[in-house]
Formats: structure tokens, sequence, C-alpha cells
């Protein structure tokens, strides 16, 4: 049932959004849930961990990344 939901959906434009570590946040695709201390200067305002991927249905967010950001000082 898994894996026919999976490529109906896919086949109607289903697409997880690509959203890795170290990648600027922007807030049109990722919400912030919490921000901790960046572990290195460069994560600064950066996404440094991801708690839930993103999807898109097309070309229209469905659902946002929910992520974690590094602090600026």
């Amino acid at each position: 049932i898994y894996k026919k939901l999976k490529n109906i959906l896919t086949a109607k434009g289903l697409k997880k959004m690509e959203t890795k570590p170290g990648d600027e946040f922007n807030d049109e695709f990722q919400e912030a849930i919490t921000q901790i201390p960046a572990p290195e200067k460069k994560l600064a305002g950066k996404i440094v961990d991801i708690v839930e991927p993103g999807y898109y249905l097309g070309e229209k967010v469905i659902r946002f990344a929910k992520v974690v950001t590094g602090a600026k000082e």
C-alpha cells in the first residue's frame, strides 16, 4: 500500500525538498523551529539540522521543511 501511494503521489508531482545542513536559511521554504549556538562560525545563520523534510506538489510548497538554525553572535 505504501509503495502504491508513493507512486501515485510522485506521478501527481510530489517532490521532496533538497535541504541539507550548511544551506542558507530561506523562510519561503523552511520553518526554523529552534535556534542553537552555531557549532562552527560558518554555520551561523545557516541550517544546522533538518527535523522534518519539506515537500512540493508541482511548484507549490505543501509542507515547509522544519529546520534548526545556528545562532549568529
